[in-house]
């Protein structure tokens, strides 16, 4: 048997850390609890993948964001899967540390020179002197 994809990692990796048994999972995402169970095991081993909707309404039960299940960053997956447990000021600050940080690597590249210089603007025909 081959491998289980990423989603199916992901999934069983989010169960588990909820505590909840495959069945439990499968219920409270919305399936039929005479098939839940299969289902999830399915998803799991990587045999099936889930419709979109499928995956949000997962992830919904888990009280975790969908694009924990698909992302290939670890370091990114460990920030998703805290980030419903964050406070909104919290969420605002990484945010700002984020785009702050984006802003410092600008202008620290500026400064030495690494920086892609800016594009001279096409003057149209007949635009010259409006």
């Amino acid at each position: 048997m081959d491998a289980p994809t990423l989603f199916a990692q992901r999934l069983r990796q989010a169960r588990e850390r909820a505590e909840l048994t495959q069945l439990e999972l499968g219920v409270r995402a919305g399936m039929d609890p005479s098939v839940a169970s299969p289902r999830i095991n399915q998803y799991e081993r990587g045999a099936h993948a889930p419709k979109p909707e499928t995956a949000e309404a997962l992830a919904d039960a888990l009280g975790i964001p969908a694009a924990f299940l698909y992302t290939r960053d670890e370091q990114l997956a460990q920030l998703l899967l805290r980030w419903p447990e964050l406070t909104a000021a919290k969420k605002k600050s990484l945010l700002k540390l984020a785009l702050d940080d984006g802003r410092i690597i600008a202008a620290s590249s500026a400064r030495k020179g690494t920086a892609k210089p800016a594009r001279a603007r096409k003057k149209l025909p007949g635009k010259q002197g409006r």
